[in-house]
């Protein structure tokens, strides 16, 4: 049994054990800083392992637990593995910087009554767009990020894509791209994603 507190007010038990990766999530009444020195989030916790950051996270969780799923979610060879980390360190560096900003300022600033800056709007948009052309241009060679296979490194891109496609009104950045609008809409499609968005949209519980 794993934890995964992605919240500071929710926690989410995973069970690794069976055939069918089963989840939920649970209203907790704190978020102890131990599980987060910075005390942000995310936070994991599996047996007497505590790991922060996204990524990190992510890759832990591939190799220990690929055999009970997608065997090459993160490659099966170190070859595979540093091509899937290049990607990976260019969603961390180049992809995300831009696009969380604009997630920010587009999908949430809104919500939150806070005025939209334009200025930085633009910028970065602008800073994304050239991020894009790249990726444009390597989903014309392959088709997925590290090559012909679904991988980490495309799972990494999915909850500011997301944001940006169905919940701002910038969706042609991505969908405008031929290459990278097949990609999406390839991605996008998969069932565990379908979930996990229900998941998002579910009221949270009592």
């Amino acid at each position: 049994m794993i934890d995964l507190f992605f919240s500071k007010f929710e926690r989410c038990f995973i069970n690794w054990d069976r055939s069918s990766t089963n989840f939920s999530t649970l209203t907790i009444s704190h978020f102890p800083n131990l599980y987060q020195p910075f005390g942000q989030v995310p936070a994991f916790q599996d047996e007497d392992i505590t790991l922060f950051e996204s990524r990190s996270i992510n890759r832990y969780i591939c190799d220990k637990y690929g055999s009970q799923g997608n065997k090459g979610l993160y490659g099966t060879n170190p070859l595979e593995k540093a091509s899937i980390d290049q990607w990976i360190e260019a969603e961390g560096q180049s992809f995300n910087p831009p696009s969380s900003i604009l997630v920010f300022q587009l999908a949430f600033a809104p919500r939150m009554k806070l005025k939209q800056d334009e200025n930085l709007i633009r910028q970065n948009e602008e800073k994304l767009k050239k991020v894009l052309d790249v990726y444009e241009k390597r989903l014309g060679e392959s088709q997925y990020l590290a090559g012909d296979e679904f991988t980490l490194a495309d799972l990494s891109h999915f909850p500011n894509i997301q944001y940006l496609v169905n919940g701002t009104d910038r969706a042609e950045l991505f969908t405008s791209r031929e290459n990278m609008g097949r990609w999406w809409g390839e991605i996008s499609s998969r069932e565990s994603w379908k979930k996990v968005v229900e998941m998002q949209n579910s009221p949270p519980p009592s």
